[in-house]
């Protein structure tokens, strides 16, 4: 199941494909989640459970890693660990599949200097969020207001031997009271380098496309999945193989769509998912019924099923991040949460680049 997986997903967006690219690069997300796994001595030996100083998780998990192309949702280089495992020891192995087109995205959590050079050996480039803890070295204030900026190395021997990358260093905010995370300050960091081929604030907006990383996780376990159960398999190789027979389904669907998407000309995001599924489930009965000559007819029906009922045009991420159980790292959920805000313009207005005084290497931190 991993050979098929490696050898059949591959991107599939072209320039064709609405929302695929970004200033001629292909929009990649990385990120992980966890699955849980049937509560046996085998899959617990072999996956481990997370716990707490209240005690063990109640079910064996799988870290799992993906890395998704964003304008179609297709699923193209995924591993699976330990649920101890860091997510940046998965993205390390991911970088494998990054190709010279790509501009990958990922979260702070992945804030890696290893993980920048790795993207640049494969000559992709990166887009993700700066930590707080993270100081790079700072030179000087480009014309966008974003700073050029160098990243070191963590060893001191290699950053004695000059070892470096130039980045870039976006700072901005959200200026609009009704969306989360009104008034904080933000920074990403690029290895796009020319803020005329790269402005910072379509940098800034295009960050949050690293959303629909979650989105896919959410069609896969909520809609495809149904996951208000475990995995089935009792034994490790079992879970496993369920896993990749999972993401080669989805993989299948997502590449319906997008065919169907470039057939009515409309972008992939527009597609319901879930409609999808249903139309796909009902076609295979009819493909089984009826003559091989009988397909191309079927097929191109299929394709103008899947594109009948688009999506409304897609919703801004408007929610705070609030639990309603407190045993969290988010804040409670309170009644004021419970109502979406009215937004005052749109998202991208919301979004302002702060402009920094230029940067000198004479007097600024050089810690990594």
């Amino acid at each position: 199941m991993a050979l098929l997986f490696r050898q059949v997903c591959q991107p599939i967006a072209t320039p064709r494909t609405r929302g695929a690219f970004l200033f001629g690069w292909r929009l990649m997300a990385l990120d992980g989640t966890r699955e849980d796994a049937p509560d046996t001595s085998a899959n617990a030996a072999a996956f481990g459970r997370r716990g707490t100083d209240r005690g063990q998780g109640a079910f064996p998990q799988v870290q799992a890693v993906y890395l998704v192309e964003c304008g179609t949702h297709v699923i193209v280089d995924v591993g699976f660990w330990p649920c101890h495992t860091s997510e940046r020891v998965g993205g390390l192995r991911l970088l494998r599949s990054l190709r010279e087109d790509m501009l990958v995205l990922w979260d702070r959590g992945y804030h890696d200097y290893e993980m920048f050079v790795g993207a640049r050996r494969r000559g992709a480039q990166v887009l993700s969020r700066l930590p707080s803890y993270a100081k790079p070295r700072r030179l000087r204030t480009l014309a966008d207001g974003s700073v050029l900026a160098e990243l070191r190395p963590s060893d001191y021997q290699r950053r004695k031997r000059g070892e470096r990358l130039l980045v870039r260093v976006i700072t901005y905010t959200i200026t609009d009271p009704t969306l989360p995370g009104y008034g904080e300050t933000y920074q990403v960091l690029t290895t796009l380098l020319d803020p005329l081929q790269a402005p910072a604030h379509e940098l800034a907006c295009a960050y949050h496309e690293r959303w629909e990383i979650e989105v896919v996780v959410d069609e896969i376990d909520t809609h495809q999945r149904l996951a208000g159960r475990t995995l089935r398999s009792l034994k490790p190789v079992g879970v496993i193989q369920e896993l990749y027979g999972l993401l080669l389904a989805h993989y299948a669907v997502r590449v319906l769509m997008h065919e169907a998407a470039l057939q009515a000309d409309r972008d992939p995001d527009r597609l319901s998912f879930v409609h999808a599924l249903e139309v796909v489930r009902d076609a295979v009965p009819e493909f089984q019924l009826v003559v091989p000559e009988q397909h191309p007819l079927l097929y191109a029906r299929l394709l103008v099923d899947l594109a009948a009922k688009p999506l409304p045009e897609r919703r801004l991420r408007l929610n705070a991040r609030v639990v309603k159980r407190k045993m969290s790292n988010f804040k409670q959920k309170r009644p004021e949460h419970r109502r979406s805000p009215k937004l005052l313009g749109s998202f991208r207005d919301a979004i302002v680049i702060q402009w920094e005084p230029d940067a000198r290497t004479d007097d600024l931190q050089e810690t990594t």
